[in-house]
């Protein structure tokens, strides 16, 4: 039997969620995943998809969980509002030129802005930036293996969304390898080539910061490499 992509599995669990469903779609679809994650709750955070040389993009404060495809707004690349919400009275995402940064600069398919506080609390951590190697899941980001050294920029966070976009650009140029950006004592900032890339690096980082603030916990850094190997096994003895 042949084997499903991840894409095709998904729209098999979740027949909304189809190979066919238009980005309005997909964007409704998975803010309500992502509300149940705590990634977008009391309606901050927020995802947008370009296909087609459109931009699909949800509104500003917003219950993202509740948003409808009438409420999306749909740009061109340069950022000129095509299709404007139904519902009255809305506002595109403050998140937009952050978007847009992903969109111009790394050529993504769809990025994701999350609160969840276990990236906001990864930007506490000492250092500079989000470092961790010899963890699983970061095979899971594009580029990267178990024993490589996956790296995030942290930037610090300003008074209004909108002024975060020339800090996240220069960390985008300064960290070619990085799907994502840090926002110090904020939350983060992932992309992908499309959805499905974007949402798997999402869970794939979110695990990431999760695990690393929850190692510094126990006393272990997630930056250091495991010792296992250096170890010498006794001959006779079992290797776990």
């Amino acid at each position: 039997m042949a084997r499903r992509s991840t894409s095709e599995s998904l729209a098999a669990r979740n027949p909304r969620m189809t190979l066919q469903s238009t980005p309005q779609a997909l964007i409704v679809e998975l803010c309500k995943q992502f509300y149940s994650q705590g990634w977008v709750s009391g309606t901050g955070g927020g995802m947008s998809i370009r296909q087609d040389g459109r931009i699909y993009i949800a509104p500003s404060g917003v219950q993202k969980e509740r948003i409808s495809e009438e409420d999306l707004y749909v740009m061109d690349e340069t950022g000129l509002v095509l299709r404007q919400p139904s519902t009255p009275g809305l506002t595109p995402s403050a998140c937009q030129p952050l978007f847009f940064n992903a969109f111009q600069l790394r050529d993504a398919g769809a990025v994701i802005h999350s609160h969840s506080v276990w990236a906001m609390l990864a930007t506490l951590m000492p250092g500079d930036d989000f470092a961790c190697t010899e963890l699983e899941m970061i095979k899971g980001i594009a580029g990267h293996g178990y024993y490589d050294r996956l790296v995030v920029p942290i930037i610090e966070n300003t008074a209004h969304e909108r002024d975060l976009a020339a800090s996240m650009a220069k960390a985008i140029e300064a960290y070619p390898s990085t799907y994502a950006v840090l926002v110090r004592r904020h939350g983060v900032y992932i992309w992908g080539r499309d959805w499905q890339q974007a949402k798997a690096h999402a869970e794939c980082y979110h695990y990431l910061f999760e695990a690393a603030v929850r190692m510094a916990q126990l006393g272990w850094s997630a930056q250091q490499p495991s010792d296992r190997r250096a170890i010498p096994v006794a001959q006779g003895t079992r290797q776990r």
